[in-house]
């Protein structure tokens, strides 16, 4: 399979499932592709949006580990698997979406407030919000704008009954992502 089709056959296998969220894995990976589409993202970054929760497909555990206090490192499983057929414009921001959770914690009043209880609930496994030092150090990655812009997707993507495209809107946008082989 090439890696289109390995996409594909993951969301396929597992796309339906949900992860505390109310939508599933598909429907949250195609919100997000598409408000990062509607906010004039590059391609890379469509397809960051579209692919940044792909450790959770890749991964056997059931989707309410968190609630046993499981972190998944979903953000580094997925990066390090599409780092196979990716360049780092796509892979960052997925690596870094999680970090920029816990950036925007500290450095935005309110947003934690604002987080659905499973992201709080995941948050507090991933670390917690970051310290001061911390998030000064995040603020100096290449892909620290990027990985922030996909966080704020990544919590608008939530929406139960969104009417958008369908999964193979992004098929051709992921394909000319991918390495030239």
């Amino acid at each position: 399979m090439n890696a289109l089709d390995q996409i594909r056959h993951a969301f396929d296998q597992r796309g339906h499932e949900g992860y505390g969220e109310g939508v599933s894995l598909l429907d949250h990976a195609i919100q997000c592709a598409a408000f990062a589409e509607r906010d004039g993202a590059s391609p890379a970054l469509v397809a960051a949006a579209f692919l940044h929760d792909i450790g959770h497909l890749l991964h056997a555990l059931p989707d309410n580990v968190a609630e046993s206090g499981v972190d998944t490192e979903h953000e580094s499983v997925g990066s390090a698997w599409l780092s196979q057929y990716f360049a780092t414009d796509v892979t960052e921001p997925v690596r870094l979406h999680v970090a920029a959770k816990r950036y925007l914690c500290t450095a935005q009043p309110g947003y934690f407030d604002a987080l659905s209880d499973a992201s709080k609930l995941s948050l507090k496994l991933q670390g917690g919000p970051m310290t001061g030092a911390q998030a000064k150090d995040f603020e100096a990655q290449a892909f620290f704008a990027d990985a922030v812009r996909l966080r704020r997707w990544d919590e608008e993507g939530k929406i139960v009954g969104f009417q958008g495209p369908g999964a193979a809107h992004f098929d051709a946008v992921v394909a000319a992502c991918l390495h030239q082989r």
